[in-house]
C-alpha cells in the first residue's frame, strides 16, 4: 500500500458538510477498491482526510477501480453507480449514502442533503433532494428512509422529496415507552411538518408508513394533498389468534437482550433469502442497526404489536374511519406480497369507491422491487395536483 488512489483523494477533498454532517461530527467511512486496497475517509469535526484502513468502520462502500474513477470525474456518478449496482454500500446507510451525497460536488438548493431536524416532541433524521410541491416518503416496519433511495432520485426532478426516519427507527430518537401506534406515527409527521414549516404535503407511506400516512390523513386532513400508499399496513379482518397474549405483553420487553448479534442476523437471513445482495442486504443492515439497539428493539415490537392488535370494527375500528378519508388515494399493491395481500384491495373499495389502484408484480416493498413502475404511476397521480 503506497498513497490513495487519486479517486478517492478527489472525493474526499470535495466533502461538503452542508449535505451530510454525521452524528457527532465523526465517522470513518470505509472505500474498498475490489481487487485492490482498502482505505477510509475519516471525517472529524471540520477536517476530511484519507488513511489507510483500520479498526471498523461506519459505513463500507466497495466498487471496482474503474467505477470509483468514474464517480470521481462525474459530480452525479456515486448515486448513479450505488442505484445501478455498480458500488455497493452496507452496515451504515445513512452513514454510506451521506458521505455520497457530500462528495457529489453538487451545491443547488435541491441536491440531496441528509440533515436531523428538531420537532415538538422528537429530532427526526431526514434526506430531502429536489424542490416544488412537497412529498414526505415515510418507510415500513423495521425500515429506515434508506428504503425511499429511489423514490427520492425519481421524483426529486419533479417534487421536493424528503424521506425521514420514523420515531424509533433509523437514526431518529427513540423515546422509551411512546406507544408508536398510528396515532404517535402522525403526530410526529405534524410536527415534521411544522418543523418545516410546511402547511400541507403529498404522503407516501410504504407498510407501516402507508398506515401513518392514511393515519395522518384522517387525524389532519388540511395537512394533506394526496396520499400515495405502497402495501399499507391495514387492520387484519381474519381471526387473530394471538391477539389475547399479545394484550398481555410488555413491548418494553425489547429492552431486555434477548439474543447475541450473529444468532439475529442468521435468524433475519434464513428469514430473507436474498438478504446477501443488493438491496435486500442493505435492508437487513438497517434493521439490524436498529433492533440490534434495546430502544430500538422496544419500538419495533411496540409498533409491530399495534399493526396486530388494531381493531378492524366497531365504532372506532379502522374500517369504518376508512371511510371518513376526505384525501385523493392511490393504492400500489404487490401480487406476491405475503403481509399485504392483494385481496385487501377489494375492502378498500368497499371504504373508498373513489380510491385508485395499481398492481405489481412484486412483494411488499414495490419502490424497490419495481421502482419504474411504481414512481411512473405515483409521479403521475401526483402531479395531477398542481
Amino acid at each position: 500500500m503506497t498513497s490513495p488512489p487519486r479517486a478517492l483523494r478527489r472525493l474526499a477533498g470535495r466533502y461538503d458538510h452542508a449535505a451530510f454532517e454525521p452524528e457527532g461530527g465523526r465517522a470513518r467511512v470505509r472505500l474498498a477498491v475490489l481487487g485492490s486496497d482498502t482505505w477510509d475517509v475519516v471525517i472529524d469535526g471540520g477536517t476530511v482526510c484519507v488513511a489507510p484502513a483500520e479498526g471498523d468502520a461506519d459505513a463500507t462502500l466497495a466498487a471496482d477501480a474503474q467505477t470509483w474513477t468514474a464517480i470521481a470525474e462525474d459530480v452525479r456518478g456515486g448515486m448513479d453507480a450505488y442505484r445501478a449496482g455498480r458500488l455497493t454500500v452496507r452496515r451504515n446507510l445513512h452513514v454510506g449514502v451521506g458521505f455520497l451525497a457530500a462528495t457529489s460536488g453538487l451545491s443547488a438548493p435541491g441536491r440531496l442533503r441528509f440533515r436531523m431536524v428538531a420537532t415538538r416532541r422528537a429530532r427526526l433524521s431526514m434526506m430531502e433532494a429536489g424542490s416544488g410541491q412537497p412529498v414526505v416518503a415515510l418507510h415500513g416496519l423495521g425500515g429506515t428512509k434508506g428504503s425511499f433511495i429511489p423514490t427520492v432520485a425519481a421524483l426529486s426532478g419533479r417534487f421536493r422529496v424528503i424521506a425521514i426516519d420514523l420515531p424509533g427507527f433509523g437514526d431518529s430518537d427513540k423515546p422509551i415507552g411512546a406507544s408508536y401506534d398510528a396515532r404517535f406515527f402522525a403526530r410526529a409527521v405534524s410536527d415534521l411538518l411544522d418543523a418545516l414549516q410546511l402547511d400541507r404535503a403529498h404522503l407516501i407511506g410504504n407498510s407501516l408508513g402507508g398506515r401513518a400516512a392514511l393515519e395522518v390523513g384522517l387525524r389532519y386532513p388540511d395537512r394533506v394533498d394526496r396520499l400515495a400508499l405502497l402495501c399499507p399496513s391495514l387492520a387484519w379482518r381474519r381471526e387473530r389468534p394471538w391477539a389475547p397474549l399479545l394484550r398481555l405483553t410488555r413491548p418494553e420487553l425489547g429492552l431486555v437482550p434477548l439474543a447475541p448479534r450473529p444468532v439475529v442476523e442468521a435468524i433475519v437471513r434464513r428469514l430473507i433469502p436474498s438478504a446477501g445482495e443488493g438491496w435486500s442486504a442493505a435492508g437487513v443492515d438497517e434493521f439490524l442497526r436498529a433492533y440490534l439497539k434495546p430502544a430500538g428493539r422496544a419500538a419495533f415490537y411496540a409498533a409491530a404489536r399495534h399493526i396486530y392488535l388494531e381493531e378492524p370494527d366497531g365504532e372506532a375500528g379502522f374500517w369504518p374511519r376508512l371511510r371518513e378519508l376526505q384525501a385523493d388515494a392511490l393504492f400500489v399493491w404487490g401480487r406476491r406480497d405475503r403481509l399485504v395481500p392483494v385481496a385487501f384491495a377489494r375492502h378498500v373499495t368497499a371504504a373508498l369507491p373513489g380510491a385508485r389502484h395499481v398492481e405489481l408484480d412484486c412483494g411488499h416493498v414495490p419502490q424497490v422491487e419495481r421502482p419504474r413502475d411504481t414512481h411512473d404511476a405515483v409521479g403521475e397521480f401526483l402531479a395531477e395536483v398542481s
